[in-house]
C-alpha cells in the first residue's frame, strides 16, 4: 500500500474517519474505495458505505481474494450495523476460510468477533459465548480486546449474570483506555449504565417493586419459587422449568402466582388467559384441561389445589412465591428493547430476531407508534423503525435469548 492509504488506514483504526477521507477522498482505486467505504460506515452513512465497499471488491478482481474478503467482511459489518441479517452468515464464513488459508490472523479474529456479534443480535447467546471463548487474542490490538470484552459483558447481561458482567466491564474499560477511541469509550459507559438502572419488577403478596439486575440474579438463586415472566421460566433453587413455548400455561401460572397465597377465581383465570368476555361451561372445561397440563409441568416444583371459587398455587416444599415481571408488558416490550439500541430496524429484521411473523411485529409497531414510542422513517421496503432511548430502566431482560414472542 502507498503512504496515503497506510495513513488513512491508521486514521480509521484510531476512530478518525474524517482524517481518513481527507487522504483518499478523490481516489477511485480499489484500496481507496475500501477505505472510503469503511470511513462512511464509521460515520453512519451505511448505504454509501455499502456501495463503496462493493465497488472496491469488484475493483480488486478475482486475482486478489484476500483483499476482496476484507471488503466483504467490512460490508457484512455495515449490514449488521444497519440491522440487515440476510446473507451475513455465508459471507463471514467464506471470508474466514480465506483469512485462515492466507494466515491473516488479525482479520480472522475480527471476523469471528463479527460472527459472535451477529449471534448476539439474533438472541443466540450461547453461540455468541462459545465464539468469544474460542478466540485467541494473544498479540491482538487493544481495540479487538475491547470488542471481545464488550461481547462478554453483553452475554453476561443477557444471562442476568451481573457478577460476571462487572468483571467484564472492568476488562472493557482497561482495553478501551489502551485503545484511546472516543466512540468506544462512549459505548462502554452506555453499557455500564445498564448495571445501575432498574431491570424488572418483583410482585410478592400483591405488591410490586423495582429491582436491579444484581437483585434479579440473587432472586433467581434464592429459596423462593420464582415465576420469571421475562423468560417464561419457573425457578426453585437449582431446578428450572421452561414454558417459553407454552404461553397459555405460563399465563395461567403467572395469574396463580400473583394471587398467591390466595386463590385465583375460575372466571378471572378464564378472562385473563383466554380473553373470555362471558365465562361459560366451555371456558371452564378448557381451564380444567390446561390446568391439568400445567400440573404435569410443575410436578416437581408445586401443586395446584382446587378451592370453592378457583385454584391456588402451593409450592413444594412450602416457600414464598415471587413473580419477576418485565419493565414493559406486552408484545411491544420486546420490540422497544431492540429499538433501544438507537439503530434503524426494518420490520423483517425485528421479526427474524423475535421469531415472530412480520404481521405480528407490524401490529406491535402500529400500537407503539400510536402511543408515540416509535416512529417510521421512509416508506415501502425502505421503511425503518426507530425509538428514543428508554429512560428510567434497562431493557436487558426484554432482549431475546430464544424465541419468546407470541
Amino acid at each position: 500500500m502507498d503512504a496515503l492509504i497506510t495513513a488513512a488506514a491508521r486514521a480509521l483504526g484510531e476512530g478518525d474517519p474524517l482524517g481518513a477521507l481527507q487522504r483518499v477522498a478523490l481516489r477511485e482505486d480499489a484500496p481507496a474505495l475500501a477505505v472510503r467505504g469503511i470511513a462512511m460506515a464509521q460515520m453512519g452513512v451505511f448505504a454509501k458505505a455499502t456501495q463503496l465497499l462493493r465497488r472496491a471488491a469488484r475493483a480488486y478482481g478475482s486475482s486478489d481474494d484476500l483483499a476482496r474478503a476484507r471488503c466483504h467482511v467490512a460490508e457484512a459489518e455495515v449490514a449488521l450495523a444497519s440491522r440487515d441479517f440476510s446473507g451475513a452468515d455465508l459471507t463471514l464464513d467464506d471470508a474466514l476460510s480465506t483469512f485462515l488459508r492466507h494466515g491473516d490472523t488479525r482479520n480472522a479474529r475480527y471476523t469471528r468477533l463479527l460472527q459472535a456479534r451477529r449471534a448476539l443480535l439474533l438472541g443466540r447467546v450461547d453461540e455468541a459465548a462459545r465464539a468469544v471463548a474460542e478466540l485467541d487474542l494473544r498479540g491482538a490490538p487493544a481495540m479487538l480486546w475491547a470488542v471481545a470484552h464488550l461481547l462478554e459483558l453483553e452475554v453476561a447481561l443477557r444471562r442476568g449474570a451481573t457478577r460476571a458482567a462487572r468483571v467484564a466491564l472492568e476488562h472493557v474499560r482497561s482495553a478501551a483506555g489502551r485503545a484511546r477511541i472516543p466512540s468506544l469509550d462512549a459505548e462502554v459507559e452506555h453499557v455500564a449504565r445498564v448495571l445501575s438502572l432498574p431491570a424488572a419488577r418483583v410482585i410478592a403478596r400483591g405488591e410490586a417493586g423495582w429491582v436491579m439486575l444484581d437483585e434479579v440474579e440473587s432472586l433467581l438463586g434464592s429459596e423462593h419459587l420464582v415465576v420469571n415472566a421475562c423468560r417464561r421460566t419457573v425457578h426453585l433453587r437449582a431446578r428450572v422449568v421452561t414454558l417459553a413455548t407454552r404461553p397459555v400455561l405460563f399465563e395461567l401460572l403467572r395469574a396463580l402466582a400473583e394471587a398467591w397465597p390466595g386463590a385465583a377465581t375460575r372466571d378471572d383465570l378464564a378472562r385473563r388467559v383466554f380473553g373470555a368476555r362471558r365465562v361459560n361451561a366451555s371456558y371452564r372445561a378448557r381451564l380444567r384441561v390446561e390446568l391439568g397440563r400445567l400440573r404435569t409441568q410443575l410436578r416437581d416444583l408445586a401443586e395446584i389445589h382446587a378451592t370453592p371459587l378457583g385454584y391456588a398455587l402451593a409450592p413444594r416444599p412450602p416457600v414464598e412465591v415471587r413473580v419477576l415481571a418485565p419493565p414493559v408488558e406486552g408484545a411491544g416490550g420486546a420490540v422497544l428493547a431492540l429499538l433501544a439500541d438507537g439503530e434503524q430496524w426494518s420490520t423483517s429484521a425485528l421479526a427474524l430476531v423475535l421469531g415472530a411473523s412480520q404481521r405480528t411485529v407490524q401490529r406491535a409497531l402500529s400500537l407503539l407508534a400510536e402511543e408515540g414510542q416509535v416512529r417510521a422513517l421512509g416508506s415501502g421496503r425502505a421503511r425503518r423503525w426507530v425509538a428514543p432511548p428508554v429512560s428510567g430502566f434497562t431493557t436487558t431482560l426484554l432482549l431475546p435469548t430464544a424465541t419468546l414472542f407470541e
